[in-house]
């Protein structure tokens, strides 16, 4: 959250955000993604996230990118990607 905020106050207009759930715990996790979510609709940032913990980031999101070994190998809406069965195996375990 220091990091976010430190990086907030050169006022972006774009942040980029690498792995920032990592060794989080669910609830910090939560209050993060919550926190992306208000300053992207308070600010108007374009907030780019690149996470290999998936299950609460794409419902944050408004357009989602799956990489795998470097090449981008799905996209799409959040809704897009909620409802691909391939997304829901591999990362909500469904």
């Amino acid at each position: 959250m220091l990091a976010i905020g430190r990086a907030l106050m050169a006022k972006p207009k774009i942040l980029l955000l690498d792995e920032p759930l990592l060794g989080l715990s669910p609830a910090y996790q939560k209050m993060v993604m919550d926190s992306v979510r208000e300053i992207q609709a308070a600010k108007g940032i374009t907030i780019i996230i690149a996470e290999q913990f998936a299950r609460p980031v794409i419902p944050v999101i408004n357009r989602g990118y799956i990489i795998e070994n470097g090449s981008a190998i799905m996209e799409g809406t959040k809704e897009e990607l909620m409802d691909n069965p391939d997304v829901k195996s591999a990362y909500f375990g469904v």
